[in-house]
C-alpha cells in the first residue's frame, strides 16, 4: 500500500524524507557515497538545522 506524502506543517509543501529520496535515487540509479551518508549522519547528530545542512554540502564541494 502507498505511504501518503506528508506535508510541512508549516508551509504546506511536501517533505521528502530521508529513506523516501533513497528510495527514489535507488530507481534513479543514484547512490549515496559513504561521505554523503556520513555528512548526513553529523548533521542529524548535530541536529543541524536545514541552512546549517545545506552549507555543510556546499563546503564539501566547494573548491580550494
Amino acid at each position: 500500500m502507498p505511504q501518503k506524502a506528508n506535508r510541512s506543517a508549516k508551509t504546506g509543501k511536501f517533505v521528502l524524507g530521508a529513506e523516501r529520496y533513497e528510495r527514489i535515487s535507488a530507481v534513479e540509479g543514484i547512490a549515496l557515497t559513504p561521505a554523503m551518508k556520513k555528512r548526513s549522519a553529523d548533521a542529524k547528530k548535530k541536529k543541524a538545522s536545514p541552512a546549517e545542512y545545506r552549507k555543510a554540502i556546499m563546503d564539501a564541494h566547494r573548491k580550494a
